[in-house]
This record gives structure tokens, sequence and C-alpha cells, in this order.
């Protein structure tokens, strides 16, 4: 590869280009009008605007991105994640015009990104799957029918979902009957697809997932786990690994599973299966992301790896030059997602300028962003600014350093999360790694209701 063309913004952007620039390789940046003066077009080696700040007209427009490619003579595309990372028509005409997509290729893509589907698969080759719907439901009869057979409470789930959009939890026959076409346009708004299914809920889970490099030469590897059971509204807030829950044996098992799940589907590049466990250590899959993942670097803090490194590498044809017995874990690595938004205001999203800036340094924090000093984060896209990683060799010693990392984070003109972050670090339940997916409602909003 020679010139690669990231189709992406913000943080993820300059997160590749730095990997190019150590690699050698050039690089391009695209952007939208209200991105002219952000950061990754200051730092690639070529940068074009490909149209105004409406995503759809910009960083979701194929039509201009591969004109872009073409112009600028780039060879290869990487899509980061969110926007076109995850579209099987973006890689199939990348595929078709002789331009390297850094992902698996389209059919895979296809394959996984329909859940319900990707289940299936999972099904056939052993992997451990929540109970539900056998594919897509189409009508409240036949919803119904599922309903009663699997129990409630259950999750109605876009097929083509992500992101946290396009589910609902469903307790009895009567809440059913209201949400089931809401959902359906709910996805069909988000996804453009209407396809839903339906799954067992899972009380009180941990979300759990494995990093997983594949090559092109049928070796496949996983590199531990990440715990994201964090969220809000089904949207990750801050990931860890290793997971309070998960041991040597499981870890083994909940890896093999996610191996199987890659060579099932064929797969290449770096991707992400994703896991269910519940209160007994029972994991399930839920689904398997086709991209790097915002939660990347706290695997590479314990492993030493360089994902996208190693991303391209894949892409480029080179062959994997790790197999499974050379992977080790070293020390603790808590991930926090910095957000321009006001927790007080309901999470309203804060853009605006940004007048003074200080970032935390210092032995096992790293900060990803593209914010600088003067910068205007524009209203057009995700909230996310800033990711704060920090890397300690325990537990404790991560938190205590993510304590002081965001002490020492300052931004000022906008609002941010970073008290709300605080909050949960030092939470007595988070410290002592008790806590399931509901633990934001339950300990840090519940005076909010």
């Amino acid at each position: 590869m020679n010139k690669i063309l990231i189709a992406n913004r913000g943080e993820i952007a300059v997160r590749i280009i730095r990997a190019c620039k150590e690699m050698n390789i050039k690089t391009v940046a695209i952007y939208s009008e209200a991105d002219k003066d952000a950061l990754h077009t200051r730092l690639a080696d070529e940068s074009i605007c490909i149209g105004p700040a409406n995503s759809k007209q910009s960083y979701l427009n194929i039509k201009n991105i591969i004109e872009a490619a073409y112009l600028t003579k780039a060879d290869s595309i990487h899509p980061g994640f969110g926007f076109l990372s995850e579209n099987a028509q973006f890689a199939k005409i990348c595929e078709e015009t002789n331009l390297k997509f850094i992902g698996p290729k389209s059919n895979v893509i296809n394959l996984l990104g329909n859940k319900s589907n990707s289940k299936e698969l999972m099904k056939k080759v052993g992997v451990p799957v929540i109970p539900g719907s056998e594919g897509s439901v189409n009508n409240i009869e036949d919803a119904i029918i599922v309903c009663k057979q699997i129990g409630y409470p259950i999750l109605l789930k876009a097929a083509s979902g992500g992101g946290g959009k396009g589910i609902r939890i469903v307790n009895s026959p009567d809440e059913l009957a209201q949400n089931f076409n809401i959902v359906k346009q709910e996805a069909k708004n988000a996804f453009n697809d209407d396809e839903i299914y339906i799954e067992k809920f899972i009380k009180e889970p941990r979300h759990v997932e494995i990093q997983i490099l594949a090559d092109e030469y049928g070796n496949v590897v996983h590199l531990g786990e990440r715990d994201c059971t964090i969220q809000r509204n089904h949207q990750k807030i801050i990931e860890e690994t290793p997971s309070t829950i998960i041991d040597e044996n499981l870890r083994k098992k909940m890896g093999d599973a996610a191996i199987k799940a890659a060579k099932a589907a064929g797969y290449t590049s770096c991707g992400t299966v994703e896991f269910l466990v519940d209160s007994d250590k029972n994991f399930y899959f839920m689904e398997m992301n086709t991209r790097i993942q915002v939660e990347h670097p706290i695997t590479e803090m314990v492993t030493g790896m360089d994902l996208v490194k190693e991303q391209i590498r894949i892409a480029a044809g080179e062959e994997l030059k790790i197999s499974q017995k050379d992977i080790s874990f070293k020390g603790h690595s808590i991930e926090c997602r910095i957000n321009a938004e006001n927790p007080s205001k309901n999470f309203m999203p804060s853009p605006g300028k940004i007048n003074e800036l200080n970032l935390p340094g210092g032995n096992g924090i790293r900060v990803d962003t593209a914010i600088y000093s003067g910068y205007v984060i524009p209203p057009n896209y995700d909230s996310m600014i800033a990711k704060i990683i920090v890397h300690g060799v325990n537990r404790n010693e991560a938190i205590s350093k993510m304590k002081r990392a965001l002490e020492e984070l300052v931004i000022d003109g906008i609002e941010t999360n970073r008290d709300f972050l605080f909050d949960i670090i030092r939470n007595p339940n988070f410290i002592r790694g008790n806590f399931d997916t509901s633990f934001i409602e339950k300990e840090i909003l519940k005076g909010d209701k």
C-alpha cells in the first residue's frame, strides 16, 4: 500500500494517519465543509473536501469518496468506525473499483451485519446464542408466538442495528403490541431496513467482547476481552480490560468461541465478537463488529500491539506474525469517552469553540483526540471528542490514574461529561467491580428520576 484515503473524521482519522506515518504510507484526509479546520486535514499528506456538513452529503456519500480516492490516486480506503465502516455496499464498490478496503470482504460484512443471519450462523457452528426468533419477525402475530415460547422480558432489535439504536425492552404482551411497529419504524429510519428480530432479555448481564485478528491465510487469534458493561442507552461510556468477572478458563472458552465465529464467517481483518455474560457466567453471542472499535486502545495497552497497523498489514496481504501462544496480557487498562454534552440537561450536545484546553499526561496515560485550543466543535456529528486511556499494573492503579487524568482535563468553552465520568470512577460499586449494564441508571442517574 502506497496511499490510504481515510473515509472518516475526528480522533479515529487522526489515529489512522499516525499509524500510516509510522509505516511510511501516504495519507489522504476527506472532510466536509464543517471540518475544513479539523486536525485530521492538517496531519494528512493531502486533504480533499467531499461535500457539505450534512454527513449524508459528505462522509456517507460513497460516490464522492470513491471519486476523491481516484483524484488523489489512493490505492486503499480505511473506513475507521461509524459512517461507512460496516456498509457492505461501500466495501463492494471499493472491491469493484480496485480500491483495497481495509476491512473484511463485502459478503462477510453483509452476512455479519444482519444480526438474525449471523445468529443463525453461530448456532450452526456451536457458538452459544441468546434464545430468540429464528430470523426476522415480520408481523405482530408471529411476534406473539415467539414471545410466548421464550418468555418475557424480551428485546425487540433491529436486524441491521448498531450503536444502541432500534432496541426496546418488552415486559408483557401489551408492551409488545405498543412497541412492535415503533421499533420497525426506528429500524427503517436508522438503517433503511425495517427488519427486526426478538431475543430473550438477559437480566443483569455484563457486556464482554473479544478482540480478534484474522489474516487471509486462515490464521485467527484473539487478544483477550474488553468489558463494556458501563453504558447509557446502550452506548458504551467506559471500557476496561481485563474484565473483573473473567478468569483464565472463561477467557479461553470465550476466545475459542470468538475464533470459531470468525472462521465460520470467513472473516479477515481486525474484528470484535460481542457477548453477554449472565450472573452464572454463561456467555451468549450478540453480534460481530466488522471494524476497528472505539475502545481498541485498551487492548493495545495490555498487549503492546498496534491494532490499526495490524489491520493495514492484513489488508496488504501479510500473514499474521504471531500465534495464540505469543499473546500475553500485562496490567490493567481503562478508557473513558469524553463527550461534548451536558449531563445535567439530559446529555444535550454541546458544540462550540474550545477556548482553553489541557490534556492529561504522565506515565501510563494516553489521549486519543482531534481537538485543540481554538477548535470549533461542529454540531453535525457524534458528540465524542476524545478518549482518555490509562494503564496500570492492576485495576486499582488504573482507577487512580483515571481519577488523576480526569482531574487534569480542562476543556473550557463547552460542556463535557467529565464530572459524570468521575462520578462513575469513584463509585464504590464500580471500584468493587460490582455492576451490570443497568449500573448507570441504578447508581449514577437514580437521583435524576
